[in-house]
């Protein structure tokens, strides 16, 4: 499959690049990895892990890149949680909706999962002994149009530090008609590799998970088949993923689950190139139905909420069971938390792991 992100050749690792690599997975393993992203699996039977929670934000220099990032959030959440926000100049005393909260991809919840419509990879490590199971979730920047990543499952089937990438011939062509005639043709191992600096390939023919040399394009379609992380989440899997792990992409932007009594709905914008004769406002309808008939306890259902969640395509979970507080309710009675973390500098958009800020 020659459209898909192509990534065929690996240069050797010297020994700085070696001691380079020790580093950043060194710092994987002693930094939590991603705040707030690492959650005990529910042991009631919902689905839902996380909260929603509410930040004041000290430093006018921030944005909201730069929260997104602090908190494991892509582009498309923070800024489908703070509708009409600034990007750049959200300013200081502003209250800002930290959505992590999160409804959990159908099972089976083993190995790696991941939603491409909702951009984010879930991590279900194998259970330590005596130990709670737990999901490990991340956001990802996904496929531009016209370069799917092919759903399915499949596995990890090698991992490689420092890869360097020379460029197809057909993404050549597209940055030259995108006015980029200079674009290089091999980019050598480093911070400046648009394969970022660790990179782990599935069975699925040259489609890598991996980190990325511009990672403010989390959240968005970026890539040719690829899924992009975040520096430090690309480190932290990359420490603990096994050759072997499965595998599965999936293509569900509607997912239906429950806490508390409570029915929730999240509804992402729909991948063309996986092509539905449904409608979001069905397949909402549907995915509710499903989980009520599996569930039955889960209360009476507002079928206007369903119909607001599936026209607005609210990422972030909203209560669609009648009666419950909805989620500008629930955000509007939380206190907000001081933020008080300095921005990430220019340096910070490349594919180093950045310092732990806390």
């Amino acid at each position: 499959m020659t459209r898909l992100c192509a990534c065929a050749r690996y240069a050797a690792a010297g020994a700085r690049r070696v001691a380079r690599y020790v580093a950043l997975v060194a710092l994987a393993l002693v930094v939590a990895p991603a705040r707030g992203a690492s959650f005990a699996l529910p042991a009631d039977g919902s689905s839902i892990v996380g909260r929603v929670r509410v930040i004041r934000l000290d430093d006018a220099r921030n944005t909201l890149f730069d929260i997104a990032r602090h908190y494991d959030l892509g582009y498309n959440e923070i800024t489908a949680a703070n509708p009409g926000m600034s990007l750049w100049l959200p300013g200081a005393g502003a209250r800002i909706v930290v959505p992590t909260e999160f409804i959990l991809p159908p099972r089976p919840w083993v190995g790696i999962v991941v939603d491409v419509p909702r951009r984010r990879l879930y991590y279900f490590p194998p259970p330590g002994s005596g130990a709670p199971a737990r999901v490990v979730t991340f956001p990802i920047g996904i496929a531009q149009p016209g370069w799917p990543t092919p759903l399915g499952e499949t596995r990890i089937i090698a991992k490689y530090k420092d890869p360097s990438w020379i460029v197809p011939k057909n993404i050549l062509e597209e940055h030259r008609k995108a006015g980029e005639p200079s674009f290089p043709k091999y980019f050598p191992p480093g911070p400046d590799n648009p394969m970022g600096m660790l990179a782990m390939e599935t069975g699925f023919p040259e489609v890598f998970i991996h980190g990325t040399n511009h990672p403010w394009g989390v959240g968005m379609r970026v890539s040719h088949g690829c899924l992009h992380l975040y520096p430090e989440d690309a480190a932290y899997l990359f420490a603990r993923l096994k050759v072997g792990t499965p595998v599965r992409v999936i293509d569900a932007p509607v997912l239906a689950g429950e806490r508390g009594g409570a029915l929730y709905l999240s509804a992402s914008p729909p991948v063309a190139d996986y092509a539905s004769a449904e409608s979001l406002l069905t397949r909402a309808v549907a995915a509710v139905a499903r989980y009520r008939s599996r569930h039955p306890a889960a209360g009476r259902v507002s079928w206007d909420r369903v119909l607001a969640v599936a026209q607005a395509q609210r990422i972030v979970p909203a209560p669609v069971s009648a009666g419950a507080p909805g989620l500008a309710a629930r955000a509007a009675a939380l206190h907000p938390e001081a933020y008080a973390f300095a921005p990430y500098d220019a340096d910070a958009n490349d594919a180093e792991v950045p310092p732990d800020p806390r």
